[in-house]
């Protein structure tokens, strides 16, 4: 049945909102039973301040929050609630989460698509197979993440409100363009960095990462990572993009012959950008290259830091 994003929050943001109100009611109700059993009233304060209900608290917008509310860590916004959506999706692609069954699914070392579907024979969504988002500025791969997220997004609400809730999420996110190309845009620049906070620094998620022209990006799960992976990262996705790259840059070479003026001055920029990311794929192909020869293992137990420490040079830096 199809439904609106835009409702699930506010049904969710009442919920949550009513339990802040109940708990900051039991707590002063508490105050004041205690004061009375001490003969303390009127000594002490019966009135629990905002910021010390620690339970969450949403508002629409960072600056419809009041400042009584200043210091609380559970304060939170629509747009913190599209971002945990956002990441529950990402979760549901990988196998981590499903739609069908609740709690994890994928959680252990090595596990594949084969263990999810002895698990969820027929998945409202299915995760993608191979463990590997990629993340581009344009859309250069069928399986790419925003593809994948528009599909989450469909099985979740509903084929029929899919343009609605593209443009609810995409206004909750901000910035420019069309939905998809927002979207797009956070799961580039912003998503990362948000996963380290979520996760303290410690990713399950891992972004392979070209580098600041943005050439090539691409998540996987960590636990479900395999020896191989670098190398099916290597040839079946890095070296696609390059040669898109040349191809791009073979056209525009032809075009820039005919145009002229404004038209010219738009193709040399592209040129400039796509050879800048060439470049970028080129270089990091090459540290893939080195770590996929070596088929490295990871053990979950030695945990988040010194596994993500093995490829270090073709992975995000946290923050």
């Amino acid at each position: 049945m199809a439904a609106l994003i835009a409702d699930k929050y506010e049904a969710w943001k009442a919920e949550a909102n009513a339990r802040f109100d109940q708990l900051k009611a039991n707590e002063e109700e508490l105050n004041r039973i205690f004061a009375e059993i001490y003969d303390m009233v009127g000594e002490v304060p019966i009135e629990v301040e905002d910021k010390y209900v620690s339970v969450a608290r949403i508002f629409d917008t960072a600056e419809e929050i009041p400042e009584s509310f200043k210091g609380n860590k559970y304060v939170r916004t629509r747009r913190d609630e599209i971002v945990s959506l956002i990441s529950y999706a990402v979760g549901c692609m990988l196998g981590r989460y499903s739609l069908d069954e609740d709690g994890l699914i994928l959680a252990n070392q090595g596990d594949t698509l084969a263990e999810y579907l002895a698990r969820i024979p027929n998945p409202t969504f299915m995760p993608d197979e191979d463990n590997m988002l990629p993340i581009t500025d344009d859309e250069y791969f069928e399986d790419d993440i925003v593809g994948n997220f528009v599909a989450w997004v469909a099985a979740a609400y509903g084929p029929e409100t899919l343009e609605e809730n593209l443009r609810y999420i995409a206004d909750a996110l901000g910035g420019k363009g069309s939905p998809r190309q927002v979207i797009r845009d956070y799961f580039l620049k912003e998503f990362f960095r948000d996963h380290c906070q979520t996760y303290k620094k410690r990713p399950i998620y891992w972004l392979f990462d070209s580098g600041k022209k943005n050439g090539f990006k691409a998540l996987v799960y960590m636990h479900r990572y395999q020896p191989d992976l670098l190398a099916r990262l290597r040839t079946d996705y890095v070296h696609e993009q390059q040669e898109r790259y040349r191809t791009q840059l073979a056209h525009l070479e032809e075009a820039e012959r005919e145009a002229s003026g404004a038209e010219k001055t738009r193709i040399a920029k592209q040129q400039k950008k796509l050879a800048d990311q060439l470049a970028e794929t080129v270089a990091f192909e090459e540290k893939v290259h080195h770590l996929a020869d070596q088929m490295i293992e990871i053990d979950l137990d030695d945990g988040v830091k010194v596994n993500y420490a093995k490829f270090q040079d073709v992975l995000a830096k946290i923050k």
